[in-house]
């Protein structure tokens, strides 16, 4: 079984997670099942598909669970482009935000892209994620 909160994936998803709850909770409040509630459910999709991912078994379902969280990611980085020019977030919180986004999925990419290598056989040593 694979250990989630060492990866450095889960511990960016994590603090991701809880930025977007904080961000959010400044939105006005007509946003609250809007744009604010879909921004929370993608943002805690990322940390809970790599738990779930890496409690299953086989490398593939490892995988499949990544790549939603991958998907998760860019969806979430969209919808705070869109709070942003909406003018829910001011830049400097939106340019955080943003950061934090894109560092977490080019973690999972990389995470992805190693675990597919193994599972290909062109890499070394099995990963230990």
């Amino acid at each position: 079984m694979r250990d989630h909160t060492k990866l450095q994936a889960f511990q960016l998803a994590d603090a991701l997670a809880l930025l977007t709850y904080r961000m959010t909770a400044a939105f006005p409040r007509q946003e609250m099942f809007g744009l604010t509630s879909q921004m929370r459910r993608a943002a805690v999709s990322v940390p809970s598909n790599i738990v779930e991912g890496c409690a299953r078994e086989t490398l593939s379902d490892y995988l499949r669970f990544l790549w939603i969280a991958y998907g998760s990611t860019k969806e979430l980085e969209y919808q705070a482009s869109l709070a942003q020019r909406l003018g829910f977030l001011q830049s400097g919180a939106y340019g955080e935000f943003r950061e934090l986004c894109v560092r977490t999925a080019k973690t999972l990419n990389a995470l992805l892209c190693s675990l597919r290598n193994y599972r290909v056989g062109t890499q070394g040593p099995k990963p230990k994620a």
